[in-house]
């Protein structure tokens, strides 16, 4: 299989990875513009340095059936984030931080081994503060082997810029949409600014990818899948979200509509959030997709 790396000239994705990495040292990577010196100890929004911590790294079998297919998707969870959502679930990695810092060596094997034990891809998890390290990562294990698609798993709090020093390097985007509002996107995940970015970004992972492509065996080899985490009380703004997509994106798009929102972290301090959604809610939301013709990708119910 020849994945993207092989589709774009070599001296440009060398020379971009070169030049993602000196940004660490007054960082732009993300939409925050901390401009720390990552190679100091200061640190920015994301409480991460110039290494990679990782929490763990292995063959995930819940995500989306293209991205987890038969044998799992190789999931590399990253430790920081640029976000501040209180009611993230991940948040002992996402906030606090868990994990273990591995060299750059240590990353590329772990990318290796996860391919050799099967994995349909290899999945960064939360990669959009570890752009620069994660580039060079792909383009090292790629020079020692690594032939699976590559999966960029993000919050969609990305930089358009830094998505585009990227390019041919990632195979599969699988962003999410969280907001559609300023106010809702201030209040719970510190990011005023969260959905005018968030739509820059999902427009230019369309861009370089386009709309999903899978293999014999309906496993993603190429394309975009968006997620949308439907919350109490419309919080997600899921209507204008899903417009967007329709309007500015593609009605071939495929949708990830996750019902699976449950109170975690500080979320039981913000009233609209200490409830799970209710059915209603979540069939409204699936009544809005129907109602923009978006028809491709995967709804759930209480069991899944």
């Amino acid at each position: 299989m020849i994945m993207s790396l092989r589709r774009t000239s070599p001296e440009s994705i060398r020379d971009r990875v070169r030049r993602l990495g000196e940004r660490l040292s007054d960082c732009d990577l993300c939409p925050r513009n901390c401009h720390v010196d990552r190679y100091s100890s200061k640190l920015g929004v994301c409480g991460m340095g110039a290494g990679v911590r990782v929490s763990s790294a292995n063959l995930h079998f819940g995500e989306e059936p293209p991205i987890s297919g038969v044998r799992g998707s190789g999931t590399i969870f990253l430790a920081g984030c640029n976000l501040k959502c209180v009611y993230c679930q991940n948040y002992p990695i996402s906030q606090l931080h868990h994990g273990r810092d591995l060299s750059q060596g240590e990353l590329v094997s772990a990318m290796l081994e996860l391919q050799e034990r099967g994995a349909h891809n290899i999945n960064f998890v939360t990669p959009t503060h570890c752009s620069a390290q994660v580039a060079r990562a792909i383009v090292d294990a790629r020079d020692v082997g690594l032939s699976i698609p590559i999966v960029w798993n993000s919050s969609g709090y990305d930089s358009a810029d830094t998505l585009r020093m990227v390019e041919g390097l990632v195979d599969v985007y699988l962003p999410d949409m969280r907001y559609a509002d300023r106010v809702n996107s201030k209040c719970y995940s510190s990011a005023p600014d969260y959905p005018e970015v968030n739509r820059f970004a999902v427009a230019e992972m369309f861009r370089q990818v386009g709309n999903l492509e899978v293999d014999d065996d309906g496993v993603a080899i190429r394309g975009l899948i968006i997620r949308h985490l439907v919350l109490p009380d419309n919080i997600s703004g899921t209507q204008e979200v899903l417009r967007f997509i329709a309007e500015e994106i593609s009605r071939e798009c495929h949708i990830s509509l996750m019902s699976q929102y449950f109170p975690a972290h500080m979320a039981f301090k913000y009233e609209a959030l200490t409830r799970r959604i209710t059915a209603a809610e979540y069939a409204q939301a699936v009544e809005w997709m129907h109602e923009f013709n978006l028809e491709n990708g995967w709804c759930q119910n209480e069991e899944t």
